[in-house]
C-alpha cells in the first residue's frame, strides 16, 4: 500500500470527525441547517477516505456516492442502510443549503448526526480491518 494513500485515507477520516464535532456545536447554537450540512460532509469525507485506499476520486458528489453504492453497498461490503443514510443526508443537505425557507427540526438533525456517527464508525472499522489485513500479508 502506498503510504500517501494511507495518509490521505486517515486525513479524510479526521476531516469527517471534525465535521461531526462541528455539527454538534451547531446544534447547540440552534443552527440546525448548518449541523445538517456538517453531518452530510462527515459522511462524504468518510466515503472519500475509502476512495483514497483505491487511488480514486471524483469531481462531483454524485460520482463519489455512485461509486460507493456500486462498489461497497451492492457488493455487500456495507449493508443497504449505508446507502439509505448517504441518500437521505445528501437530500437534506441540499435542501438546507439551497432551499430558501427549508426548516429542519432539532430532532431530525440529531438523527442525521447519529446516522453520520454510525456511518463514520462503520467506515473506520472497515479501514482498520483493511490495514490489519495489509499488515498480515
Amino acid at each position: 500500500m502506498d503510504e500517501r494513500r494511507k495518509d490521505l485515507c486517515y486525513y479524510r477520516l479526521e476531516k469527517a470527525q471534525m465535521c461531526l464535532e462541528s455539527a454538534g456545536i451547531l446544534v447547540q447554537t440552534q443552527d440546525y441547517c448548518g449541523a445538517a450540512n456538517r453531518s452530510y460532509y462527515a459522511i462524504f469525507h468518510s466515503i472519500r477516505s475509502l476512495l483514497a485506499l483505491e487511488g480514486m476520486d471524483f469531481s462531483k458528489h454524485s460520482g463519489v456516492m455512485a461509486y460507493f453504492q456500486r462498489n461497497y453497498v451492492k457488493t455487500g461490503v456495507f449493508e443497504k442502510k449505508y446507502s439509505e443514510i448517504i441518500t437521505q443526508a445528501f437530500e437534506i443537505r441540499s435542501e438546507a443549503d439551497y432551499d430558501d425557507y427549508y426548516v429542519i427540526s432539532k430532532e431530525d438533525v440529531e438523527e442525521q448526526i447519529q446516522n453520520a456517527h454510525f456511518f463514520q464508525n462503520g467506515v473506520m472499522k472497515y479501514v482498520q480491518n483493511f490495514f490489519a489485513d495489509e499488515g498480515a500479508k
